[in-house]
């Protein structure tokens, strides 16, 4: 009985931006009585179904946008006489979707990783259930990934995971619900020690692959504090005092590492926290910034964020602690018009951002917004083949609309349209020149106009077109340019690299 995960993708780059880091949890997870886990990373090549057996066993786990690729892998497990055992956010989501449209024997939902062993065990014994409930554990028993079965040559950063859950409530995300409002956090000694493993092999750039990298703000302590609720406030100072407690540990590790994380604008407005950042040497991070425009934040329910100018100083305070900032943008908003999308361009630029990515509104299952329209458009839902919108996951790429949900003055078109003169603005040879001022010479610069037009290739041409032609050009460029960008991320192995030891008073 063999053991096969797979990380379902229409898209194969050859070479990957970021370490799939659940592979690797779930490897770490799976029984020494089953063998290593075979991998299959569909974001660097196709899976080979000639390589599943009857009788083997496979994990494939997903989100809603690579859910179709997922099922299509299952069914075909499935036929060749594999056990399919579905897992991932969608399918906590949708069990019995899974089931019909992938052709599963079982579901996973939640944390796989302590249930996933006892799913193992179940399907060895002929025991098999329908769905296993894996939970929210507690920070403590989230398991280290297994990263010596990684392919070596084939991702430009690691990923590690040091919270899990975040306490906002945007209307677009899902996290707060599948993942929870309660930070979850692992012990800092088991993140050293996979950062350590991680640099052995040579990579010095690691994504903090968070849900909120800033889980208590300064305003969180005050409101504690204001309501005379002493526990409470205990319970948030811890969680804070762990978080500088790790920046502390980064701090000493090799002097050549950079890492990458996802905080909240709140941030900026704490300067004890931005100067440890800055001491871990988190140089970047993805701040969701989301609408420029006050109707639009109240849209999503991130009235937290701020709009014009002070939103521009906010941002630029980041930088001007060395933090780079990958701004996230959405359109499509109910309350977007055509304007909009230029003077977020404008503002973009103005707010010094490194990066940036424009992201077109989809209602995504889990989230208020989904569950909103859902209830709206009921059983009257347009269908595609038969299939309704209200499922657009199961529609084919190439007849899913890019926009799902109808505007109230913009046609879907017109929205991708105007989505892609932003990406094609911020972009613009010219304009990535401009943003590469910072860097120290005509090499560096050089490096960040290839690593920007990856970025874009990656995420604007093969997710924005409605040309299948674009998008298989865009493929072969971002195959070419991910291959020779590797090469400016990874470092001489440190083999003999050690965790490092904590200060005794």
């Amino acid at each position: 009985m063999r053991v096969h995960l797979v990380n379902p993708s229409y898209h194969s780059f050859g070479t990957a931006v970021i370490t799939p880091r659940w592979l690797y949890v779930l490897a770490a997870a799976t029984p020494k009585w089953c063998g290593d886990p075979i991998i299959h990373d569909e974001t660097l090549e196709q899976i080979d179904l000639d390589t599943i057996e009857e009788g083997d066993i496979l994990g494939i786990g997903f989100h809603t946008g690579n859910a179709l690729r997922g099922y299509e892998i299952g069914r075909a497990a499935r036929e060749r006489g594999a056990t399919v055992i579905y897992g991932g956010i969608h399918s906590t989501l949708f069990p019995d979707e899974a089931r019909e449209h992938g052709g599963g024997h079982s579901v996973v939902r939640g944390d796989g990783d302590v249930i996933w062993s006892q799913a193992l065990a179940d399907c060895r014994d002929g025991k098999l259930l329908p769905v296993y409930e894996g939970g929210q554990l507690e920070g403590t028993s989230l398991i280290q990934a297994r990263w010596d079965l990684m392919p070596r040559d084939s991702y430009m950063w690691a990923s590690v995971q040091t919270v899990r859950g975040c306490p906002k409530h945007c209307s677009f995300c899902s996290v707060w619900r599948t993942d929870g409002q309660e930070p979850r956090q692992p012990a800092t000694d088991g993140v050293l020690k996979e950062i350590v493993a991680l640099r052995r092999m040579g990579y010095r750039f690691v994504i903090l692959a968070d849900d909120n990298f800033y889980p208590v703000t300064l305003d969180d302590l005050k409101a504690a504090r204001r309501r005379n609720d002493p526990s409470e406030a205990e319970r948030l100072e811890a969680i804070r005092a762990e978080r500088f407690e790790l920046m502390d540990k980064l701090a000493k590790l090799p002097d050549d590492m950079n890492f990458f994380t996802q905080i909240t604008m709140e941030a900026a407005e704490d300067p004890a926290f931005l100067a440890a950042m800055k001491k871990a040497r988190i140089k970047g991070a993805l701040i969701g910034v989301e609408s420029i425009t006050p109707e639009g934040l109240k849209a999503v329910y991130k009235n937290f964020n701020l709009t014009g100018d002070v939103l521009v100083d906010r941002l630029r305070a980041f930088r001007k602690q060395g933090l780079h900032v990958l701004g996230s943008f959405i359109f499509g908003l109910p309350t977007d018009r055509p304007p909009v999308f230029e003077a977020t361009a404008d503002l973009a630029d103005r707010a010094d951002l490194t990066f940036a990515q424009f992201v077109m509104l989809t209602p995504f299952p889990g989230t208020v917004d989904f569950e909103k329209w859902e209830k709206t458009v009921g059983e009257d839902a347009p269908k595609i083949n038969g299939i309704p919108l209200t499922r657009f996951w199961l529609i084919p790429p190439g007849q899913r609309p890019k926009i799902i949900t109808p505007h109230p003055a913009m046609s879907g078109d017109d929205i991708r349209r105007l989505t892609q003169g932003v990406w094609d603005r911020f972009y613009a040879m010219g304009s990535v020149w401009r943003r590469s001022q910072f860097l120290p010479n005509l090499r560096a610069r050089l490096l960040f106009l290839l690593c920007s037009l990856l970025y874009r290739q990656m995420y604007a041409n093969t997710g924005i077109s409605t040309d299948s032609a674009r998008v298989k050009r865009a493929n072969r460029t971002a195959r070419f340019l991910a291959k020779m960008c590797r090469r400016l991320f990874v470092a001489k192995p440190l083999p003999h690299l050690q965790v490092p030891q904590t200060e005794k008073a």
